[in-house]
């Protein structure tokens, strides 16, 4: 197996301090850059942050935040988890992602995606009856965008472009993926743009997901673009012992999970499905070891080339999320390369 990417992602979730109370939105946004600083300096590859523009949230403009931390940072890549690209402008986009691209040195990397939350739509003006169409049009523009020449562009979405050139221009391209939950036609477009995928797995058994990647690979080789390796995210929380990291995730992830659960018609969430999620699932909770060993099985199964893990989910202690980053950085990833290392050992004697 080639070498792996290790990333965290997060939505920018309001934690709380150590009164138990939700920090300030302001606050939440600085916590958020402290927690990149040490993934930075103890070796995580990326950092990506989401959109979202609700209450339990508190960025509502990842390459803002990303911005901030291209500045306090020197080596990891940064990255947004994901961009709404349906409810933005397409060139407002590249323009945005190219500037954090030279503030931090070629570093910056955007996820394009349609948005599992849908509020950023009325928000700012789109109707919901043309989500397909939007992402459809605005991914397609965006794709030309990309060759950072002049671009005669039309569509039904915005107003069409005769030889727009676009600035600032980016010294080595801007690396672009296309974050997908799970839809074959969604698989299929990103292998059609030549973009890398970047499966959000955060339920259900990680090697349901493996038709998905299969696709992708046969989709490419059908359009003639090159199928990258794959990327997948996943929640999870590290801390010292499997009970801790268990008891301090849970009452925040039902808070939150209850939330969506409202919104789309879902019961609410019991402990044991919690429970049975972290043995066979998809959320990676508890000790480094024990999150090594499952996040390296995912890997190792679904044969990926990158894996973030999702480590805010909900209301979280800000001096739990500060361990959980550390114990990830320090110890998780150090453990899964070995688990891998001796896995690619192992594979020759038993070919």
């Amino acid at each position: 197996m080639s070498e792996v990417i290790f990333g965290l992602d997060t939505f920018g979730d309001v934690p709380t301090d150590d009164a138990g109370a939700p920090v300030s939105h302001a606050r939440a946004i600085r916590q958020l850059v402290d927690e990149a600083v040490i993934a930075d300096e103890l070796g995580v590859d990326v950092f990506t942050v989401g959109e979202h523009h609700r209450p339990e949230f508190s960025v509502s403009s990842p390459e803002t935040v990303l911005a901030g931390i291209a500045t306090r940072t020197s080596r990891i890549g940064l990255g947004s988890g994901v961009t709404v690209l349906s409810s933005d402008d397409p060139v407002r986009v590249f323009e945005r992602f190219a500037t954090l691209d030279a503030l931090s040195n070629g570093r910056a990397e955007v996820i394009l995606g349609r948005g599992s939350f849908t509020e950023s739509f009325p928000l700012f003006g789109y109707d919901m009856g043309d989500y397909d169409v939007l992402f459809e049009e605005k991914i397609d523009l965006f794709a030309q965008l990309l060759k950072e020449e002049p671009v005669t562009w039309s569509g039904t979405v915005r107003a069409p472009l005769v030889n727009a050139d676009v600035y600032p221009k980016t010294e080595g391209g801007l690396k672009t993926w296309v974050g997908v939950g799970g839809s074959p036609q969604s698989v299929i477009r990103t292998a059609k743009y030549g973009f890398p995928l970047m499966l959000a797995i955060i339920g259900g058994q990680p090697g349901r997901f493996a038709p998905y990647i299969d696709l992708y690979k046969r989709a490419a080789k059908d359009f003639g673009t090159n199928p990258w390796p794959v990327g997948m995210h996943s929640p999870g929380f590290i801390a010292d012992t499997d009970e801790q990291a268990k008891e301090i995730f849970w009452p925040h992830y039902k808070v939150v999970r209850d939330r969506i659960g409202t919104l789309r018609g879902w019961p609410p969430v019991r402990r044991q499905e919690f429970e049975a999620e972290i043995r066979h699932g998809s959320m990676y909770i508890g000790s480094p070891e024990t999150v090594a060993k499952r996040i390296a099985g995912a890997i190792s199964s679904l044969d990926v080339g990158r894996f973030d893990l999702i480590f805010t989910s909900g209301a979280q202690p800000i001096s739990a999320r500060l361990k959980a980053v550390e114990l990830y950085a320090s110890k998780v990833v150090p453990l899964v390369r070995e688990i891998l290392a001796e896995q690619d050992q192992a594979a020759p004697a038993l070919a």
